[in-house]
């Protein structure tokens, strides 16, 4: 099956990646791993019905709309994904449980049950790979160019994850970028009334992240992943309110190219 994966000729099959403001002067790099729900007409939904696919285990909710405006607040190049998660997890390393799941949080996922080498190879053919090696090509490009350059990737989590609640409006998750997470959250702090902490609800690691350590700790890029708590981001007016919190919060110690 022949795909051109940047401009998704076929109907229902979009581009692995959608770029915003490629040429944005921000030294912040955001990705959206987890933007979108979409399944192409052909996998059935993975055997659920339409409901799971509003839910957190098909996409991480309100997440898109924080990084695209986000990406016009501060004129920064951002990277969305075109998938479902469920189809192929774009921050979970090829080849883990966690990349095609048979079951996510307390939901079995049929449609990935006993997938064969050659189907798990076209998920990854068209909607991992050209996605990361998308963001890869800008961030080497801006090497090249001596950009300083930081990376953001923005989630979602839920206030309840298999009976236990989730007190943290927000959560910064870091590895390598300690600097970088911690001046994050002091912005944040900023508001004495948000409960926010790093690395909560989860922490980053090799076997169940890709885009902070691959992407950001392997050539040294602070990178962090920045989780906000799906109720806050229910509405238009909390997704506008956490877009303009963390705009204040991100540090602007590095110097922006002029143009």
């Amino acid at each position: 099956m022949a795909f051109q994966h940047e401009t998704g000729p076929k109907k229902g099959w979009p581009a692995a990646v959608e770029v915003l403001n490629e040429n944005g002067r921000s030294d912040i790099v955001f990705l959206c791993e987890h933007a979108s729900n979409h399944m192409p007409a052909e996998y059935s939904q993975l055997g659920l019905d339409a409901s799971h696919l509003q839910r957190h285990i098909a996409w991480d909710i309100g997440a898109a709309e924080v990084t695209r405006l986000l990406s016009a607040l501060l004129d920064a190049p951002a990277f969305l994904s075109g998938y479902s998660r469920l189809l192929i997890d774009l921050n979970r390393p090829l080849g883990t449980s966690g990349s095609i799941p048979v079951l996510s949080e307390d939901t079995e996922i049929p449609g990935n049950v006993g997938l064969d080498a050659a189907e798990r190879a076209k998920r990854a053919e068209i909607m991992f790979t050209p996605f990361h090696d998308r963001v890869a090509a800008h961030l080497d490009r801006r090497a090249k160019a001596g950009r300083p350059t930081r990376i953001a990737t923005i989630h979602s989590f839920t206030p309840v994850f298999l009976g236990k609640s989730r007190p943290w409006h927000a959560g910064v998750l870091y590895a390598g970028g300690k600097d970088f997470g911690e001046a994050i959250l002091a912005g944040l702090r900023v508001d004495t009334a948000l409960n926010v902490a790093a690395n909560v609800p989860y922490v980053i690691s090799r076997d169940a992240d890709y885009a902070v350590p691959i992407h950001g700790d392997d050539h040294g890029i602070p990178a962090v992943l920045i989780e906000i708590r799906q109720d806050l981001l229910a509405n238009r007016s909390g997704i506008e309110a956490w877009a303009n919190r963390l705009a204040a919060a991100l540090p602007r110690h590095q110097k922006e190219n002029a143009s």
